[in-house]
């Protein structure tokens, strides 16, 4: 459904973006999901720059209260912005007045919010042609007049029974769309990428990451060849391996790049219990766009077991190297390492920590291996406190390369959390996680005892040197993507709620923006009319933000936002509107420490995604800490049967029994309790400090 300002429509004047407009862009364009194919997100203007940014203020700003915040980086094209909310929504925003020309409802039910590991989120449109292309959750592209925001076609990508979602941005080669797909946490899933023709959405081709049944004909030699690398009955559980993000391409090699994730089950002795590399799981594949064959393929985490995903964002780059120029791909994916690959034939360049890393010691450059600690396979019968985690040293938020000073710019992440493994024998089950491992009771420390475990960063890597040049740490693990521009600057966004300017050559910090809202979205900019605007999506969103205060901070601001800023601009955001959390005090229980030991347990295994460790969630879904006594009179609906499934709550009455449910309930009651008692006596002490 398209929800238009009927009256301004006519300002959209739309002509034909074909491959190469996308490569011949004007500086002030922002015409693919990266900025260009290479996913630089590097910009060349410098109107604003280091002498004058102090002077940004706000142009406008749009508010859209969904509920959930934004990964979307938007598409600029002659005057209008596009982009993308949590399920697929596609907005069309005026750029130089923020005014909403029309929106695309996706229409997903919020029954399909169960399908996904790790939030509804989008990250964004591809724009070819006079359409603009978007995937939406439940899996299907939709191609959309980008004058009116019509429906021109869509087709369904994925199985609808099975438990696939759509997160990524699609990407368009010479009249091919391309899209991914998530799922690998989920249920029994295989791993592909497909190619549509972008005026009919007909599929062009597939190609799947992992082999499939070994008793049916192969689709490829890949797929023959990768089959030698698997054990045991890996197909009947899916095997993972979902392309849910990056992508890149370069024209003149003709190859398209993309990251390959986890396996399906992590644990790789339930997935393929003899071992194996099992490819390409945790790969970069090179593919040839023309007809969706494989080139070559580099696995940066054989044997993955630890969720690994090699689905961070892709840079290609042409670096001075050893006094060669060579044409590369950088990568810090979640494992820790930094790599550069050469890009035409795949072959290792170099691979060095980019942050703390305690599952390998070293990559053979011989062999092009990981050197591993061996404790850190877990299931070999103990536990593995691992860093990275499953959260990874970097997760999607994309990260930036400025060919002015040579340097990446990535958003990393510093979150330890134990893995160990979970009992056999493994089931999977549909609509829940199926990881074949389980994080233990409470995976990550009270607040108050976080600050020093888990945090998040800025950090600027050399890639040639493979050194960092400076950083900055903040207390939010979850914070934003990276924008850098020939204007020596460096924009991100952080979990705190501030969007920050950096001297991209030192590190300064030289301005800052409070938005009053978490931030995970990357920034981006264009010119108009003669002007610079930078815009950004503001709210808090995703993996770290539904876990809540794990991530983020203890109290986090969501209010879903677009903010775009121009030199000298002067509008004020409305005064933040702050209602402090009470718990109230729950009716009374009377629970044996065993039941509330395993309503726990069953909590962090079904609820722990959505609402955090100990129930420590907020920000995006709701705290049940402040559950009300009302709220937990129809507990056994809301979480059997699912009346606020439209909400984005499904029932789990398929997988827990009246009696798990009742457990649940005893636990958060608990939890509430304890909640209400640190208030009443934070409020005793209060009043106590006034009297004295």
């Amino acid at each position: 459904a398209v929800v238009a300002a009927t009256l301004l429509l006519s300002s959209i004047s739309v002509a034909a973006v074909n491959t190469q407009s996308i490569i011949n862009q004007t500086e002030g364009q922002w015409l693919s999901h990266g900025r260009d194919y290479q996913e630089t997100r590097f910009s060349p203007l410098k109107q604003v720059n280091t002498s004058n940014v102090d002077k940004l203020g706000l142009a406008w700003f749009l508010d859209y209260d969904i509920g959930r915040g934004f990964e979307s980086t938007p598409i600029f094209y002659e005057g209008v912005l596009y982009t993308t909310a949590a399920r697929g929504v596609v907005l069309a925003v005026d750029a130089k007045t923020g005014q909403l020309l029309w929106k695309y409802e996706s229409a997903v039910s919020g029954k399909i919010d169960r399908k996904g590991c790790c939030d509804t989120a989008n990250r964004g449109v591809a724009i070819y042609g006079d359409k603009v292309y978007v995937g939406t959750y439940d899996g299907r592209l939709v191609a959309l007049n980008a004058k009116s925001g019509d429906v021109a076609w869509q087709v369904q990508t994925t199985d609808v029974d099975k438990d696939y979602t759509i997160t990524g941005a699609p990407r368009i080669i010479d009249g091919k769309v391309i899209i991914g797909n998530g799922g690998a946490e989920m249920g029994a899933v295989r791993g592909y990428i497909t190619a549509y023709d972008s005026e009919t959405g007909k599929q062009l081709w597939r190609f799947y990451t992992i082999p499939g049944d070994p008793s049916k004909p192969f689709e490829n030699k890949a797929m023959e060849q990768a089959a030698k690398t698997w054990t045991g009955e890996w197909w009947k559980n899916g095997g993972g391996g979902t392309v849910w993000d990056s992508m890149a391409f370069d024209p003149n090699l003709n190859l398209l790049y993309i990251g390959v994730g986890n396996g399906q089950p992590h644990n790789q002795l339930y997935r393929s219990p003899e071992g194996g590399d099992n490819l390409y799981l945790s790969s970069i594949v090179a593919i040839n766009p023309d007809n969706g064959e494989m080139v070559w393929h580099y696995q940066e985490v054989p044997g993955e077991t630890w969720d690994f995903t090699a689905t961070q964002h892709l840079i290609l780059a042409d670096l001075m190297i050893d006094g060669k120029r060579r044409q590369v791909i950088m990568h810090a994916p979640k494992n820790g390492f930094f790599f550069v690959l050469d890009r035409k034939t795949g072959a290792l360049i170099s691979a060095e920590k980019y942050a703390y890393v305690n599952w390998a010691f070293s990559y053979d450059m011989k062999t092009g291996r990981p050197i591993e600690v061996p404790e850190a396979r877990y299931y070999k019968g103990h536990r593995a406190m691992l860093v990275p985690s499953v959260m990874g040293a970097h997760n999607w938020q994309p990260m930036s390369f400025s060919p002015e000073t040579g340097l990446v710019y990535i958003p990393t992440l510093h979150i330890p959390i134990p893995l160990m493994n979970d009992e056999p024998p493994y089931v999977n089950k549909p609509g829940r996680y199926n990881l074949g491992l389980s994080f233990g009771d409470d995976p990550t420390p009270p607040f108050a005892l976080r600050k020093n475990i888990i945090y998040g960063g800025l950090l600027a890597w050399d890639p040639v040197k493979q050194r960092k040049v400076w950083s900055h740490r903040f207390d939010s693990a979850w914070n934003g993507g990276v924008l850098s521009t020939a204007g020596d600057l460096v924009f991100q966004g952080n979990g705190m709620g501030y969007f920050v300017a950096y001297n991209a050559k030192s590190g300064k910090k030289l301005w800052q923006f409070d938005a009053q809202t978490g931030i995970v979205a990357a920034p981006m900019t264009f010119e108009m009319d003669g002007v610079q605007y930078v815009t950004l999506m503001a709210g808090w969103m995703g993996a770290g933000a539904i876990g809540g205060a794990i991530f983020g901070p203890e109290h986090p601001r969501n209010t879903p936002r677009m903010l775009t800023f121009k030199l000298g601009g002067s509008v004020s955001l409305p005064p933040e509107k702050i209602t402090p959390l009470v718990a109230v005090k729950p009716p009374e229980i009377k629970a044996t420490t065993q039941e509330i030991t395993e309503g726990r347990r069953l909590f962090n295994r079904y609820c722990f995604a959505c609402h955090g460790s100990s129930a420590t969630g907020g920000g995006e879904v709701k705290d049940l800490r402040y559950t009300t006594p009302a709220v937990l009179t129809i507990f056994d609906d809301i979480v059997l049967k699912g009346v606020f499934d439209q909400k984005g709550m499904p029932g789990f009455g398929d997988l827990l029994t009246p009696k798990d449910a009742e457990l649940i309930k005893l636990y958060l009651i608990s939890r509430i309790q304890e909640t209400y008692d640190a208030q009443q006596a934070a409020q005793t002490n209060a009043t106590k400090g006034e009297k004295q």
